[in-house]
Order: C-alpha cells, then sequence, then structure tokens
C-alpha cells in the first residue's frame, strides 16, 4: 500500500495537488484560513483519501473517470452538480457524480473520507451476480433511503479490512479494549433498536455509546457473535417480519418492505428471512390472503 501526505495553506498549491489527484479543477476559498490536509492511501484498485479543509472552500471540477464516494465526519459539504443543493453532514455518505459527469460544489470547515475505484469493478462483479448485456451505468439514486446506505456501509466495513493501517495508527488499542464493556454494548444495543428505521451505520452507532468504532467492534465480539452491522441487520430483518405480519398482500410487496428495512436484493432478504423465520417472506405477506 502506497501512502501520501499533503500539508499546505496554499490556495494555488491546493489545487494543484485536487487536480492531480483527482481530476482538473478550479477551487476558490476565503483568504484567512486555506490549510488543508490530505492523507492517501492506495491499494491495487482502491483508493481512500482522508481530507481536512478548514475553510470554506468551493470546487469546480471535470469527471473523474471514477466511482467516488464522499463520508463527512466534520462540517458539510454541499452538491450543487446539475443544479442541486444537497447538504450532506456527519455520518452522511454520498455519490459524489457519475463517473463520466463533471461536478460542482462547496464544502464547509469539512472532514471527510474519500473511497474510489474503477468503474470497471461494477461491470465485473454485475457479470459475476446477474446477466449484464454491457457496461454498467450509475444514473442517479434510483433506490431511496436505506437500500442506498446498507450498501455504503458494507463498502466502508470491506475498505476498513482491506486497508487496515488507516486506523491501525490512529487507536488506542489497549483503550478501545478496555472500553468494550458490557455498557458500552448495552448502550449500541439500545441506539439500534431505537434507530433501525435510520441511515445510520458503524461511526453512529459508536458516537452513541460514547466510544470508538473499534471499541464497539470489540463488545460485540467480546460479549455476543455478532457484530454491531451484524445486529443493525438481524433488527432490520425483525421489524420487516412484523411489517410482512400486518401488510396487506394486495397493496404491499416483500419487494417493498425489504426495501424499506435496507434489504436491497431480494433474494438475500428472502434467505436470510426463510433461515430465522422458516418460511419464506412471502409466505407470510400471504398469511392474510
Amino acid at each position: 500500500m502506497e501512502t501520501e501526505r499533503f500539508d499546505s495553506g496554499s490556495l494555488e498549491a491546493t489545487e494543484a495537488f485536487l487536480s492531480r489527484a483527482y481530476t482538473p479543477m478550479r477551487i476558490g476559498g476565503r483568504p484567512q484560513d486555506t490549510r488543508t490536509r490530505i492523507v492517501r492511501n492506495a491499494a491495487e484498485g482502491l483508493v481512500v483519501d482522508r481530507l481536512d479543509f478548514g475553510y470554506t472552500m468551493t470546487y469546480d471540477a471535470d469527471q473523474l473517470n471514477a466511482i467516488c464516494l464522499i463520508t463527512v465526519h466534520k462540517g458539510s459539504m454541499v452538491d450543487t452538480t446539475d443544479g442541486r443543493n444537497d447538504v450532506y453532514g456527519p455520518g452522511e455518505t454520498f455519490l459524489i457524480a457519475p463517473p463520466d459527469r463533471p461536478y460542482t460544489g462547496a464544502l464547509h470547515s469539512a472532514r471527510y473520507t474519500i473511497t474510489m475505484f474503477d468503474p470497471a469493478l461494477l461491470d465485473r462483479v454485475a457479470a459475476a451476480g446477474a446477466n449484464s448485456d454491457g457496461p454498467v451505468r450509475l444514473t442517479g439514486p434510483a433506490v431511496e433511503g436505506l437500500v442506498v446506505a446498507t450498501a455504503v456501509q458494507h463498502l466502508a466495513a470491506v475498505t476498513l479490512s482491506a486497508l487496515p493501517s488507516i486506523t491501525a495508527q490512529e487507536e488506542d488499542h489497549r483503550t478501545d479494549s478496555r472500553d468494550a464493556h458490557t455498557e458500552t454494548l448495552r448502550r449500541a444495543k439500545a441506539f439500534i433498536e431505537e434507530n433501525a428505521h435510520r441511515t445510520i451505520g458503524l461511526a453512529d452507532i459508536a458516537a452513541a455509546a460514547f466510544v470508538t468504532p473499534r471499541a464497539v467492534q470489540y463488545a460485540f465480539s467480546r460479549h455476543t457473535d455478532t457484530t454491531p452491522l451484524g445486529h443493525l441487520r438481524h433488527v432490520r430483518l425483525t421489524r420487516a417480519h412484523v411489517d410482512l405480519v400486518k401488510a396487506d398482500p394486495h397493496v404491499s410487496s416483500v419487494t417493498r418492505i425489504a426495501a424499506a428495512w435496507g434489504f436491497p436484493h431480494v433474494g438475500r432478504f428472502a434467505a436470510a428471512y426463510r433461515r430465522h423465520y422458516g418460511v419464506t417472506p412471502a409466505v407470510t405477506l400471504r398469511a392474510h390472503d
């Protein structure tokens, strides 16, 4: 894995670095504080960057030719591409633009992570998992809510597993291990139960438990046979079951209920549901028919 660091108070130097690292772009900012810090970690096929801007900065960029997901940790980002005005804050993740489209926006004292990979990876995954007649093209957020957020959380988990050294030097493992007690587990589970309908992830669960993400992972590993996100999926499966029991089969559907609880792949949802409840979700839904 290759690591590159950038630290500058010059807008010109920052613009040059961003144009080289991503795509040619034009930036602007407030002159009193233009400190920018960037740490880039790159492995084969995957780039994970941590960026910290201590000021308001606007950008007008060319196409990336890459899938680029942004997770905001502090401050805010505004996506103004194609006339939008979408604001993202801490804990939120979004696709900055389709790979073949230019993009514009602004950030306000933002600290965030960029996860970027080749669009061809989507073609390979699609070819392996379903029939595909050609290249995959992302046309926008066709599915809203928990489906998108859940997919992003899975990518983040895979990223952390693939590049463990990104966080290895940032966290005190001994402190995390000490914080992985039953009270941490209780707070984390309570937060999940109360917020399973929202687009929450590991960072949100850890913040609610007043520990680091690694500590809450340790707590689940030490005291349960699952992970924080595994428990979240279980809670959502249970809520989906309740909705299936109550739903009118002439009005609702398995696909709609699964998507409402963050399960984008109805086949996998059905398999998980059958393992847990002994019947398919369709059988449950039709019980009142």
